[in-house]
C-alpha cells in the first residue's frame, strides 16, 4: 500500500487520484530535455507579449486571430470565449485565465512525452506557432 501510494504521488501529477496515459509517459520519460524546453519557452514568450511570465487573454489578443475559428465565424462563441478556451485547452489547469510558464512547460511535457524524435517535435511546435 505504501508503494503504491508513493506511485501515484509521483505519477498522479493533477491531483485526481488516477494516472491517464500522458501522466504516465511524463512520469516514465521525464521532463524536456534541453533542445524541446528552448522551442517550447520561445513558443511562450510569443505569447507572453507584455514578459509578465503569464498568458492572459490580453496576451492572446494581436497574436492569437480567431477570425478563422468556426465557432467564431458562425456565432457560437466570441472572441473573448475563445480565448477562454484556448487558455483552459493549454493548461489553465486552475481557471484563474491565466497560463504560468510552469502550466506552459507541464503541458508540453505531456505532449512531448508522445513524440520520439527531438526534430519531428521541433518541428511541429515551429509550423504550429509560426516561429523561425
Amino acid at each position: 500500500k505504501k508503494e503504491s501510494d508513493a506511485l501515484l504521488s509521483f505519477f498522479d501529477k493533477n491531483g485526481d487520484g488516477h494516472v491517464d496515459f500522458d501522466e504516465f509517459l511524463v512520469g516514465i520519460r521525464g521532463e524536456l530535455n534541453d533542445k524541446r524546453r528552448e522551442i517550447v519557452l520561445r513558443a511562450y514568450d510569443k505569447f507572453d507579449k507584455d514578459g509578465s511570465g503569464e498568458i492572459t487573454i490580453e496576451d492572446l489578443q494581436g497574436v492569437y486571430s480567431v477570425d478563422m475559428h468556426p465557432k467564431f465565424q458562425n456565432g457560437e462563441m466570441t472572441e473573448e470565449e475563445i480565448f477562454e478556451e484556448f487558455l483552459t485547452n493549454f493548461g489553465d489547469k486552475n481557471k484563474d485565465g491565466v497560463i504560468t510558464k510552469d502550466e506552459w512547460l507541464e503541458y508540453y511535457s505531456a505532449i512531448s512525452s508522445n513524440i520520439d524524435n527531438d526534430e519531428h517535435f521541433v518541428l511541429l511546435m515551429k509550423t504550429a506557432w509560426k516561429l523561425d
